[in-house]
């Protein structure tokens, strides 16, 4: 029976090549995610190792405001801002140690740095603006960062760049860099360029270095360090330095790690955040093996059918049930085996590709060789090998129930009708209990994140149970298609029709795998189409401003800006704006301070009593939801309590009088008072932006003139409504280009599936085109109805694919109203029409080589044909 199998394998090479390919590109999609997660890990940890190559000890202090500090004071960076307990006199301290050869005092900070054209680097990834000093060694020099060019900064005007942030800014030795910390632009000569091995660095960040003096006075307070490191002699042990450092530390303020333990726990963070990424690309892997896996036992199904005749000879001469089913699976097998290790081979291909792809978008991963892992080997092969024998384990057993006797001359019986029955029945359950399930999720709560774990369950139920109904589905439909054809293409779109519908399952099995990778798609394009649509509302609804200033690091403005910015050239209003948080009649809720005259200009307010006007100190408007939540009206007086956002802060109390109830608006908050009476309640004390109306005709010339009257500021965000449109879309469409991407994969598999469908129907009705070319239909009549038989399959598959993720989409949109509340379902018509057009250009390109070989077919030889 094994040499019956090698034997079948190799005389069914060109049956199997599409079987083969799909395994191929499922283990290889497999394969390159194993090794890119194991080289991206390996890769961060090397990196994070050569950081702490010296470090024996690291000390990290606690932040804390010093009494100075008044309420409203700087946040932080700046003299008298946070400070924390390392200062000049422990760092000394610890060098006096026993084996202890070196100390490095560190402070960490932001900078925001504007590029040569005075537009920020990285304005869009707050996190990625490192900064920190340059602490010169014994030899005068810094071990993290060695000098490319130039020289280190040694005094208050000069700062250094590593050499990716220079080039990316445009900056050379001698420039004068512009910057920004939590305030207006700083200015200073660049004086040197480095190199460093930092991960943060190679992720993308900018680094900004100053001397130890300089950075205190910008991140921290003077004399203080974040963060110190202790270097020690060969042979120390570093646990017990641990001990001896932390004795000297006082007892809040700051811990002692050892390097070894913190190398540790940078290992433990690297491994579970590229882990997440793994699981992420192993998801979209197996939902292309699982798109595979129809093409898998499509093949094999019709495989054992046209050899029936072989294997009731092998039946007569004495094969038992157990080696016909032995049979099929090591032929499986050995497909499955063979396409694997092509797969993994491609699959090294797909890590190596995936890391130049990912940071073309941002996401700055490091350099490294490939780490190709045993484990990633052997599951990648046990992966292919197991799929492929678990697909063509029922056509196995059906090719076990060939009787001995039997002589069979066609493929082309239909399964009992019993056999359908129980499948209709079956696909019915399941699908009824999906579509339950999902109509179930309409009616919960929103706001709790474990009711996506019910959507998903929904999802797969209706999903699973519309592939179960396929056969049932693909009788209506095609032949309302087959009309279609029939009415256009005549006799060729009749016998497309009937091809079609001739095996349904074959059939379903065949538009299921279209059908998979389109419901995804679809789902996730109504839900992306329908959150973009809900945050372009929010953007512009409720708002008539022209431009909202804010900061990219959220540290806002003082009062008196807003009355910079009104005193622009072509400015017609500016309207400040904090928001607050505060609690009252047991509701916590949001309330927005601002000059309710300049306010009543930039916003379209839509009042239910009362009005902006009416806004006074010690008054507030509120939203009707507000109102009806807590019962309060107009002329009512509210107890509200502030919801302080700094520790150490105790709640204060205010009564407002509510003199006004506007409708709910998302670009207001739930409560509108005075400037005066909300500042109290907002963390930093300071304006959260600012809105700018234009005079008419002058807002296409004034974001360079606001800039200049606040500072110009690489921290500064004017933005329009189209701009804070584009912003709020960008993750989102990242992420879903990122995932039709990943979900092209499946598609790719389908195609192939459609092309082994056909094929493999094209060698099994060898004697009926035969006859149809005996009888008067000529070459061209032959490929026309391939092709039509393939775009009848693929529109089937599209039409499910589209309506289950619609319907999918819809229902589990529910959920978005917890963070987007405009959410509504909105319906891509232009997409869902490109998506039907794509399964019809996916149609007429699967059928070119099976209607080719259909058509070179010999009319006298196929007549004879068994």
């Amino acid at each position: 029976m094994l040499r019956t199998a090698l034997r079948n394998v190799l005389a069914h090479k060109a049956r199997l090549m599409m079987t083969a390919l799909a395994v191929l590109l499922g283990v290889a999609f497999v394969a390159g995610t194993l090794v890119f997660g194991d080289t991206t890990a390996n890769a961060f940890r090397t990196a994070s190792a050569v950081s702490l190559k010296d470090v024996a000890v690291a000390v990290q202090a606690q932040m804390s405001e010093p009494e100075s500090v008044p309420a409203g004071g700087p946040a932080k960076g700046g003299e008298g801002g946070s400070t924390t307990v390392l200062d000049a006199a422990l760092a000394q301290k610890i060098r006096a140690l026993p084996g202890v050869t070196a100390v490095r005092p560190t402070i960490n900070g932001e900078a925001v740095l504007a590029d040569k054209d005075g537009r920020p680097v990285n304005a869009d990834n707050p996190e990625k603006h490192l900064a920190t000093n340059y602490q010169p060694g014994t030899a005068g020099k810094d071990s993290r960062f060695p000098l490319k060019e130039g020289r280190a900064p040694a005094a208050a005007g000069e700062l250094a760049l590593d050499a990716k942030t220079a080039e990316k800014a445009g900056y050379r030795i001698g420039d004068t860099v512009r910057f920004a910390t939590d305030g207006p632009a700083l200015a200073k000569k660049l004086v040197g360029i480095v190199t460093t091995d930092d991960p943060r660095v190679a992720a993308g960040s900018t680094l900004a270095l100053f001397d130890t003096t300089t950075a205190q006075k910008l991140f921290l307070s003077p004399g203080r360090f974040h963060e110190i490191a202790v270097a020690a002699r060969p042979g120390t042990d570093e646990r017990a330095l641990t001990a001896r450092v932390q004795a000297l530390l006082p007892a809040d303020g700051a811990t002692a790690t050892s390097g070894a333990d913190l190398a540790a726990q940078q290992s433990a963070q690297i491994t579970a955040d590229t882990q997440f990424l793994t699981k992420l690309l192993l998801a979209f892997a197996g939902i292309a093996l699982f798109v595979g896996v129809f093409i898998i036992a499509n093949t094999f199904t019709m495989l054992v059918a046209q050899r029936s005749r072989e294997i009731a000879l092998m039946r007569a001469v004495g094969a038992s049930r157990r080696q016909v089913v032995r049979s099929v699976l090591i032929e499986a097998a050995l497909v499955g085996l063979g396409a694997s290790a092509a797969g993994f081979a491609l699959g090294l291909g797909i890590a190596a590709a995936l890391r130049p792809l990912l940071n073309a978008g941002g996401a700055g991963l490091p350099d490294g060789p490939l780490v190709v892992s045993p484990q990633a080997v052997l599951s990648s092969l046990a992966v292919g090998v197991v799929v492929t024998v678990l697909a063509a384990w029922l056509p196995s057993r059906k090719a076990a129930k060939v009787a001995p006797v039997e002589v069979l001359s066609s493929a082309g019986v239909a399964p009992p009708a019993r056999t359908l029955r129980v499948r209709n029945v079956l696909g019915a359950l399941l699908t009824g209990l999906g579509i339950l399930v999902m109509g179930y999720v309409c009616t919960l709560d929103t706001t709790d994140k474990s009711n996506l774990l019910i959507a998903m369950l929904g999802s797969v139920l209706t999903l699973n149970g519309v592939i179960v109904l396929a056969p049932l589905l693909s009788r209506p439909l095609i032949t309302l298609a087959g009309e279609v054809t029939t009415r256009f293409f005549g006799v060729s779109g009749k016998l497309a029709r009937e091809n079609a519908l001739r095996n349904p399952r074959r059939t379903a099995a065949t538009a299921s795998a279209l059908m998979i990778g389109l419901t995804l798609i679809t789902g996730l394009t109504v839900g992306g189409y329908s959150t973009q649509q809900a945050m372009d509302e929010e953007a512009a609804h409720g708002t008539t401003a022209d431009f909202q200033i804010s900061n990219s690091n959220h540290t806002g403005f003082v009062p008196t800006d807003a009355a910079k910015v009104a005193k622009v050239p072509g400015v017609a209003t500016a309207a400040p704006l904090t928001v607050g948080n505060f609690q009252a009649r047991g509701q916590h809720a949001g309330i927005a301070g601002t000059d309710p005259a300049a306010f009543a200009k930039v916003t379209d307010l839509t009042f239910r009593e009362g009005s902006l006007a009416g806004i006074r100190a010690g008054t507030v408007a509120v939203s009707d939801e507000f109102a009806q939540k807590t019962g309060a009206g107009v002329g009512d007086t509210l107890d509200a309590a502030t919801d302080p956002m700094e520790p150490g802060k105790h709640p204060t109390t205010k009564k407002l009088k509510i003199v006004a109830v506007y409708e709910a608006n998302p670009a207001v908050t739930q409560a509108l008072g005075t400037l005066h009476d909300v500042l109290p309640y907002s963390a930093t004390h300071t304006l959260d932006g600012i809105m700018v109306k234009a005079e008419p005709g002058k807002a296409g010339s004034l974001e360079h003139d606001i800039r200049a009257a606040l500072g110009n500021s690489p921290l500064l965000k004017v933005q329009n409504t189209e701009q804070i449109t584009k912003e709020a879309r960008k993750n989102l469409t990242t992420a879903l280009n990122m995932i039709y991407g990943l979900l092209g994969m499946a598609v790719v598999i389908a195609v192939l599936g459609v092309i082994n469908t056909l094929a493999l129907s094209v060698i099994e009705r060898t004697r009926e085109i035969g006859m149809l070319r005996a009888i008067g239909l000529d070459r061209a009549g032959i490929k026309q109805m391939v092709r039509l038989e393939s775009v009848v399959i693929s529109l089937f598959g599209a039409l499910l694919g589209i309506g289950t993720g619609t319907f999918l989409a819809w229902a589990g949109g529910h959920l978005m109203t917890s963070s987007v509340a405009t959410y509504e379902t909105v319906l891509p018509w232009a997409k869902l029409g490109l998506f039907l057009a794509l399964a019809l250009l996916i149609g007429v390109l699967a059928a070119i080589w099976p209607a080719r070989t259909a058509a070179r077919l010999n009319m006298l030889q196929s007549i004879q044909a068994h």
